[in-house]
């Protein structure tokens, strides 16, 4: 039997039953296109975080307090004292030549008011390097100053969002507003931005850092603080030089003691891509058990497909088709329908992914990019190929081992 009649054979025999095909292939259709929206919508996701973490450039060591967290469980780290104001003084350029700068940050949830409007949301107190380092600058008004910092003024910046909800339409510039019954003035409004680098631009208020520690934070301790690094070779170097410049601060001989962590934008991508890497699997792996069901699906129904076609199967081998043509053609059917399911649950999967990208880049006003894996979409052809092989064996078998002169007797 030539390939060509096997493959007309096949076709024709799917067409004679388009209700059974689709409703066959329905089970290898949700999992391919399931698995295109998590590779699509995960691999969005990575390239959002990665591109806010290298708008920061290479150069930032960030140190946060606590040990690093291994686990759920180590997160009350996050509550850790260790970075104050002596360990700010002692990271210098004498302990630290390829230092440039540094940026303390300290974040506080509080209640903003104006009159009778009022607006619930965080505090960061820090210095002008911040903004720079984050490029994010004020479209009215001016940021912060070292002069702010220094005195401990009651100058505030704020954030779109805070803006609109406690002044509206008015001029925000000069006015005053209330931080936990406390007058600030407002220097500066941010555009409306989003996130950038984990940070909601329109939903804060940034004042000096000493002001926070003085009258906002209730405590003497940094959340974090970011230090400006001269160049980016010079990064694992001043890493080390902050590490043992704070052990030696806190007397610790042994790393495993250590009550900070300290994080370069490297490591933050190690981490993404792990983490990313980590949730495909396991989503990945949800979605292959719709597959295996399809391909259950697929098996059931090839073996009814024989059934019904006993004497078709009787008539070819008396015209002298070979076990191994019927074999062929029965298994080729059940291979075509799984790829067929396997196209239209690629182009659902970029669909519905596509869809995802604009309506999360809307929403949650992100630069959210739609993200179409070739190497899923290869995998998933492959696979859908393979699910029809592996499925469609048993059946195809026992097509092709039936005797002719018993299946032309099947009424």
């Amino acid at each position: 039997m030539r390939t060509a009649h096997t493959f007309k054979s096949a076709f024709k025999s799917l067409r004679a039953n388009k209700t059974r095909s689709a409703l066959t292939i329905l089970g290898i259709v949700i999992g391919i296109t399931a698995i295109i929206i998590v590779v699509s919508v995960s691999e969005g996701a990575k390239g959002l975080i990665l591109s806010q973490i290298k708008g920061l450039g290479a150069n930032i060591i960030f140190i946060e307090p606590g040990r690093e967290p291994e686990g759920p469980s180590d997160f009350t780290q996050i509550l850790s004292d260790s970075l104050k104001d002596r360990e700010l003084k002692a990271l210098n350029k004498r302990n630290i030549p390829d230092l440039k700068d540094l940026a303390p940050a300290v974040m506080v949830p509080a209640i903003l008011s104006r009159g009778g409007e009022t607006k619930n949301t965080n505090v960061l107190g820090t210095s002008p390097l911040y903004a720079e380092m984050l490029s994010i600058f004020p479209e009215q008004g001016v940021f912060l100053s070292d002069d702010d910092v220094l005195s401990g003024s009651n100058s505030v910046v704020i954030g779109y969002n805070v803006k609109e909800e406690l002044f509206g339409p008015s001029d925000a510039l000069g006015e005053n507003i209330k931080i936990k019954n406390k007058n600030f003035r407002v220097i500066g409004v941010f555009p409306k931005k989003g996130q950038v680098a984990f940070f909601d631009v329109d939903n804060v208020a940034i004042i000096p850092y000493t002001t926070a520690l003085n009258y906002i934070s209730g405590s003497r301790h940094y959340n974090l603080i970011m230090a400006e690094i001269s160049t980016d070779e010079a990064v694992p170097r001043a890493a080390k030089d902050i590490e043992i410049t704070l052990r030696n601060l806190h007397s610790i001989t042994d790393p495993e003691k250590d009550d900070f962590h300290i994080t370069t934008q490297e490591d933050i991508v190690d981490r993404v891509g792990t983490i990313t890497g980590v949730l495909q699997t396991l989503l990945g792996s949800v979605a292959a058990i719709s597959l295996i069901v399809g391909g259950i699906g697929i098996m059931n129904i090839m073996l009814v497909s024989v059934t019904e076609r006993t004497r078709e199967i009787g008539l070819r081998k008396a015209l002298g088709a070979r076990p191994a043509d019927i074999l062929y053609q029965f298994l080729l059917e059940a291979v075509m329908l799984t790829i067929i399911g396997g196209v239209i649950g690629i182009i659902l999967g970029a669909l519905f992914s596509f869809t995802v990208s604009i309506v999360l880049s809307k929403t949650l006003n992100l630069d959210w990019s739609f993200v179409f894996s070739t190497k899923a979409a290869a995998l998933g052809i492959a696979v859908s190929g393979g699910i029809g092989l592996i499925f469609g064996i048993f059946p195809a078998r026992r097509a092709s081992k039936k005797s002719p002169i018993e299946a032309l007797r099947y009424e």
